[in-house]
């Protein structure tokens, strides 16, 4: 998942949970410049979802008795996919969270 793609997203998400909460955006997340939201959500899933292939991938060849497949390599890759896809699952948490705050918010 790209660092970048991450910020981007905490970014918005602070800028609108200032919002809902009355408060002047951070002006850190106001600099940036911008981006479609659902493309940045679109190609961070879809990395995620390469990363996992690719791990999977190299798992079943070591398993096949691939000699060009090590199992230092598969582990990286098994911990890598695990890794990328906590860090989706976070920032989903953090998009409902700000969802929550948005629509609790009296008018």
């Amino acid at each position: 998942m790209a660092i970048q793609g991450i910020e981007q997203v905490i970014g918005d998400l602070r800028g609108v949970s200032a919002l809902a909460a009355n408060r002047s955006p951070d002006p850190i997340a106001g600099q940036a410049p911008k981006v479609d939201f659902a493309e940045v959500l679109r190609s961070s899933i879809e990395q995620v979802n390469d990363v996992q292939q690719t791990s999977q991938d190299l798992q079943k060849r070591f398993e096949m008795g691939d000699e060009n497949v090590n199992l230092h390599d598969v582990m990286i890759s098994l911990q890598k996919a695990s890794l990328s896809f906590q860090t989706m699952v976070q920032v989903r948490n953090k998009l409902v969270t700000a969802y929550q705050e948005v629509m609790n918010t009296q008018v």
